[in-house]
């Protein structure tokens, strides 16, 4: 059965409903914890979810303070900037995200969220705002250009800030010198007052498919593509295997006998066998035993 979409083009919303959309399914959202000055010295903390990484080499990270929607104002991070063009951007995680989330608040220009967030500044280097000790990761940032989106509320200001200096706390790094993301246990940003953490139990590795050509979902037979047993995970993971399993190894697997139970059990009901076959592949992959569970489940392709 195929999906029912709600299609809208955003002249069919009002910028508060556009970003209320946005907002929710764009996430997880990576939070810059931005520490600005302005020419007198006033020190503003703010966080904006509207944030990533763009380049590696150079080192370019983008935020960007939007204008308010409600009075098409703009906040005192993107006044800062233009007066010192300077950021430190600091990483957050789930131990200080409440402390974080306060810092929102819209307090008066000159009011220093370090002091109301009950966070520590930590002298820069080589930029003049402050960072976050409390922070698992920090960069100290130039800011080569402010692109502005719009003039209207809810416009973006693109901020393209280039680092000059990273640091990190030294409980956040394995042994072999790189950061553990255990450890860090970061925060996204999601939709309206929701967010999540990667904890522990929130974080999966999938193998990237960049060294070796995995053999696709399209070479995976159209029994096992069609199962209603397996997720379509389980198939992008199956697709990233380097090679299909030999028909030697199917049958040899065919003759094991867990699959000679399932045969006696269901005789000639074939959507039984499959089904059973099937759930016995999906117990593999969640045992990470990919390649033996897509062995297994081509078995239904020689009964």
């Amino acid at each position: 059965m195929k999906p029912t979409f709600h299609t809208f083009s955003p002249e069919d919303l009002t910028p508060h409903e556009m970003h209320k959309y946005l907002l929710t399914a764009v996430a997880p959202r990576p939070i810059a914890f931005a520490s600005t000055v302005d020419n007198t010295g006033n020190v503003n903390l703010s966080p904006f979810s509207f944030f990533n990484v763009f380049s590696s080499n150079p080192p370019i990270m983008i935020f960007s303070p939007s204008r308010r929607g409600r009075d098409n104002t703009t906040k005192h991070t993107y006044d800062n900037i233009k007066e010192i063009p300077e950021a430190v951007i600091s990483i957050v995680n789930y131990q200080m995200v409440e402390q974080m989330s306060l810092t929102s608040t819209e307090y008066a220009k000159g009011v220093n969220e370090f002091e109301k967030a009950g966070f520590t500044q930590r002298d820069s280097e080589v930029v003049t705002p402050p960072g976050v000790e409390e922070a698992p990761v920090s960069f100290e940032c130039t800011i080569d250009q402010v692109i502005e989106l719009g003039d209207q509320g809810g416009a973006g200001n693109l901020v393209i800030a280039r680092v000059l200096k990273m640091h990190v706390r030294e409980e956040y790094l394995k042994a072999d010198g790189k950061l553990d993301p255990l450890k860090l246990d970061l925060v996204g940003r999601m939709g309206e007052s929701w967010y999540c953490h990667a904890g522990n139990e929130s974080l999966f590795e999938i193998p990237k498919p960049l060294q070796t050509k995995g053999i696709g979902v399209d070479s995976i037979s159209q029994s096992v593509r069609n199962s209603n047993i397996i997720s379509p995970n389980h198939l992008g993971r199956m697709g990233n295997l380097e090679q299909l399993p030999k028909e030697a190894e199917v049958l040899a697997i065919k003759a094991s006998d867990e699959i000679r139970e399932i045969l006696l059990e269901y005789e000639t009901q074939r959507d039984l066998i499959k089904d059973a076959i099937h759930e016995l592949g999906k117990r593999l992959l969640e045992e990470g035993k990919t390649y033996e569970a897509l062995t297994t489940m081509m078995v239904v392709d020689h009964i």
